[in-house]
């Protein structure tokens, strides 16, 4: 393995072992369910929005260490950025996670270190579903699912 990719594992480990901002979040002002039925991953995402402005983002739940530690690394990214460059920035991972191995892909920092998943198209699911449940909780729909 390259000292890349284990760095990239090192940072996927630790978010799955520690996980950053799991936690119920008081006051919250949106929430959304996030469900994976391949694999039965499950999270909660609780934000405070001010605004346009995401003042703080936590989630619950349980899931295998790609869900865990996106959801992780992706609390961290987005928390005091607006609604629009939290879009802005699922589009980018999104397209990250889904572009051929074989093709090169933008550098996200820390969230590259999913950029692996998309050699196994199953686990984009896994990797996504913080994601989606992101902008499930936007649009104050309670549930959304990776189906």
């Amino acid at each position: 393995m390259s000292d890349l990719a284990d760095l990239y594992q090192e940072v996927i480990l630790d978010h799955n072992r520690r996980p950053r901002n799991f936690h119920a979040l008081a006051g919250a002002s949106h929430t959304a369910e996030g469900y994976n039925p391949l694999c039965g991953d499950r999270l909660t995402l609780y934000l405070k929005l001010n605004g346009e402005t995401i003042e703080d983002v936590s989630f619950e739940g349980a899931g295998c260490a790609i869900s865990k530690a996106s959801a992780s690394l992706m609390t961290d990214a987005v928390k005091g950025r607006t609604k629009a460059e939290a879009e802005a920035l699922f589009a980018r991972f999104h397209r990250m996670v889904t572009t051929p191995p074989d093709q090169p892909i933008e550098e996200m920092g820390k969230l590259s270190s999913l950029a692996g998943v998309r050699e196994f198209p199953v686990r984009v699911k896994c990797a996504s579903l913080a994601w989606h449940t992101l902008k499930a909780a936007f649009n104050d729909e309670r549930r959304t699912s990776t189906e």
